[in-house]
């Protein structure tokens, strides 16, 4: 057992996506055939017209690019709020074939592991539960519940905190909608960390297209109303000078 560690990889992404985006987009409109356009777009920079794109609001060709991401070091309580975003695919780590009885890693908030007593406790909690929990799988073990019948019982004890891994896909237009609902000071804490990291690196292979993204307030007002943060110059300056 011990402290998870979050980790985003950007594992595959659509080839050359902001071509692939004007490909698709220019498609509707050109009387061109495929080919002939797949070779007048490849020989030109599509920066200023995907640009034009994300400014018009035309969106629908920006899903034809996707991007897989791995990550790890994040808690069941982290995973429930990412699946709740439908338009993706996920491939979660299962507790049910994976046994946790060699130890669960677990995520402790920064409030509690700020605080000297208030992580002990944590800590003491996360021993008990691994205790808990294997106890219950032994006792299943004795009664001829072994292997996957056993773990999908005994993961009963388990906390939300425990570490879990997992792939996700969306696409572009997915992502966007994503970065303006996770980035936001509002969002949990650890689902805004992984929603940033994945920012970062989605923005060094598709930069117009995500030139724009992060939290909803950056180009307009709050969309959170009265329950703002009150802080949208300090989140701008964040993300228009470091992203």
């Amino acid at each position: 057992m011990s402290e998870a560690k979050l980790k985003v990889i950007l594992l595959r992404h659509t080839p050359d996506p902001e071509e692939t985006v004007a490909m698709a987009a220019k498609l509707c409109y050109s009387p061109a055939d495929i080919t002939s356009l797949k070779s007048r777009i490849e020989t030109k920079d599509q920066k200023s017209f995907v640009d034009k794109l994300v400014k018009m609001g035309h969106m629908t060709p920006i899903e034809h690019a996707s991007f897989t991401f791995a990550i790890e070091g994040i808690s069941r309580a982290c995973s429930h709020q990412l699946v709740r975003h439908r338009v993706a695919s996920y491939s979660q780590q299962s507790q049910r074939y994976v046994s946790e009885e060699a130890g669960f890693d677990y995520v402790i908030p920064p409030v509690i592991k700020a605080d000297k007593e208030l992580k002990k406790a944590f800590t003491s909690f996360m021993k008990e539960a691994q205790s808990a929990y294997n106890s219950m799988v032994k006792k299943l073990n004795a009664k001829g519940i072994k292997g996957e019948s056993a773990n999908q019982d005994a993961r009963f004890l388990l906390p939300n905190s425990a570490e879990t891994k997992i792939m996700v896909t969306m696409n572009a237009r997915e992502l966007l909608h994503f970065f303006r609902q996770r980035c936001c000071n509002r969002a949990q804490w650890e689902i805004r960390k992984m929603a940033e990291d994945m920012l970062k690196l989605v923005s060094k292979i598709a930069p117009t297209i995500f030139q724009k993204a992060g939290p909803g307030c950056l180009y307009a007002a709050c969309p959170e109303g009265d329950y703002t943060c009150g802080k949208i110059r300090e989140v701008r300056k964040k993300y228009r000078v470091k992203k």
